[in-house]
């Protein structure tokens, strides 16, 4: 089971927060920042994974391991 989220927008509008090996959305929300917040908090309360985020154009904006998560490519400056 992957804890690994990911946040998009649907045709309609609506922002959805969705674990990726679910068939159904966690939660919808108005705006990105909500989504993003819960899809947060939700990773955070499962023990961490990755959190995807597409923007308004579908395309991956952006990726975020969520601690304890494995982060595969670290930051060079963050290792010890």
């Amino acid at each position: 089971m992957s804890n690994d989220r990911m946040v998009y927008r649907r045709n309609d509008g609506i922002w959805v927060n969705k674990r990726n090996d679910s068939g159904r959305a966690s939660s919808i929300h108005d705006t990105q920042g909500d989504a993003v917040d819960a899809a947060r908090e939700n990773l955070v309360n499962q023990g961490g994974g990755e959190l995807i985020t597409k923007g308004m154009n579908g395309k991956i904006r952006s990726k975020d391991t969520i601690p304890p998560g494995n982060d595969p490519c670290p930051p060079k400056d963050k290792e010890h």
